[in-house]
């Protein structure tokens, strides 16, 4: 099983920075996708960011070019940075790592960490 902590949450005001980091009990070298997503109340959960194995990524399009995605392999470290906030952005934002394998018996697992709030003011 993949556990996965979050750090680097907190309140901040609108346009300002943020950064996320997940870290990962497994090497995210061989996880074949991390990823952030959040949920706002009254919402659904939903994908913010996505960087697989061989360093591609993808993003919601309300992110809008403002967050930018990366890993540190050599930390088990996916990091989101966050720029130009805004109040819609409040949520709780969670770690996700996807694990993907198997021959004889595939499987396909998500992992998910404890979730941590960002909050951003007008």
């Amino acid at each position: 099983q993949v556990q996965l902590v979050e750090s680097g949450g907190g309140l901040v005001q609108s346009g300002g920075s943020l950064s996320l980091s997940c870290e990962s009990s497994e090497s995210i070298f061989s996880i074949y996708a991390m990823g952030w997503y959040r949920q706002a109340p009254g919402k659904e959960r939903e994908l913010v960011a996505t960087i697989f194995s061989g360093g591609t990524t993808n993003y919601a399009d309300f992110v809008k070019g403002r967050f930018t995605i990366s890993r540190d392999n050599a930390k088990n470290t996916v990091t989101l940075q966050m720029n130009s906030l805004k109040p819609e952005d409040t949520a709780v934002y969670y770690c996700n790592a996807r694990v993907v394998g198997g021959s004889v018996s595939p499987y396909d697992y998500h992992y998910w960490g404890q979730g941590i709030q960002v909050t951003v003011s007008s």
